[in-house]
């Protein structure tokens, strides 16, 4: 075989191995690929990263007008809370509130108070205690369970500048289990297999830009 033909088929195998190297390496691409993107310049400024919402300034606070009303009283309240004390979010407020809510009750239920003292005003504490230790006397205990929380809402908010004294009131319906027994063991109110809803109105209060970060239970009611 001619030398000039032998050095092209050799030539030949070496591309045809650089090109399934390349493609191994770099792989292949299929279908529809867009253009490039022309390069920023004054007549096609550089694109900008897509956010997925718009932020106009001085524009509604969703954090708080997906709790109340805009233009509310409650939500100008909420608006002073939040010049006050700039960390202060409606939303994270209402998650710790969800805690506080069966932690409270619970202690109430079940008469163990002591734990809740940092999260009760005084009256607030003073009226739970005066019920526990009447089940006392009476020698009556409960058996309370939490189930859950239905529903929770802001029903009111006022806020004092001079103080800066803040009160949220929140509205709960939980579900839980309840049952009371006398000193012999023997059911006198409740079923421990029927969950029932419980309907608060409880008003929490904190002063605005202190270093406790405890909202405290100040007025309950239904």
């Amino acid at each position: 075989m001619d030398s000039a033909v032998i050095q092209l088929l050799v030539l030949a195998g070496i591309a045809v191995f650089l090109i399934l190297k390349l493609r191994s390496v770099l792989g292949t691409r299929d279908g529809y690929e867009r253009p490039p993107e022309p390069a920023p310049g004054p007549a096609s400024p550089a694109p900008r990263a897509n956010r997925g919402f718009e932020v106009i300034e001085g524009g509604e606070d969703r954090d708080i007008t997906d709790h109340v009303p805009a233009n509310s009283d409650a939500a100008t309240a909420l608006a002073a809370m939040k010049r006050a004390e700039p960390s202060f979010n409606v939303s994270e407020f209402l998650g710790g509130a969800r805690g506080a809510y069966e932690m409270i009750l619970m202690g109430f239920e079940n008469g163990q108070l002591d734990d809740l003292v940092p999260f009760l005003s005084r009256d607030v504490f003073e009226s739970f205690d005066e019920v526990v230790q009447h089940r006392e006397r009476e020698g009556l205990t409960v058996e309370a369970s939490f189930v859950g929380l239905r529903e929770i809402e802001v029903a009111a908010a006022r806020f004092d500048p001079t103080t800066r004294e803040a009160e949220i009131t929140i509205r709960f319906t939980g579900e839980i289990t309840s049952v009371v027994r006398d000193r012999n063991g023997t059911v006198v109110e409740g079923d421990p297999n029927r969950i029932k809803q419980e309907r608060d109105s409880w008003t929490f209060a904190r002063k605005m830009g202190s270093d406790n970060p405890n909202w405290r239970l100040v007025a309950t009611g239904d």
